[in-house]
């Protein structure tokens, strides 16, 4: 699978290259959500930002301010995340079967 690109600013003005790590929207807060992590770091670091779906692809990133949309990113995040390990741990399930 391809990975999705985006293009973040840092505060330096410089232009970061991130990996989209899947995206979602939220009806409680009428917002939607991008999680991504930097391309070239290994550190494991998630980062999250909304987004307006109308804005196309040039959309502008928007901090998340209140802990409750923290909560929520983090909540939907780690069962994506655990769903992950899930697929990886069937596939190696299925190599180990002679």
């Amino acid at each position: 699978m391809e990975d999705e690109i985006l293009f973040v600013t840092d505060e330096m003005g410089n232009e970061l290259e991130a990996v989209i790590v899947m995206t979602f929207e939220s009806e409680e807060f009428g917002k939607s959500y991008v999680v991504y992590r930097m391309k070239d770091d290994d550190s494991g670091e998630y980062f999250a930002a909304s987004f307006d779906p109308e804005d196309g692809d040039e959309g502008q990133l928007y901090p998340i301010e209140t802990d409750e949309e923290w909560d929520f990113v983090e909540e939907v995040l780690e069962s994506f995340l655990d769903d992950q390990e899930d697929e990886d741990e069937e596939e190696h399930d299925h190599d180990h079967d002679h």
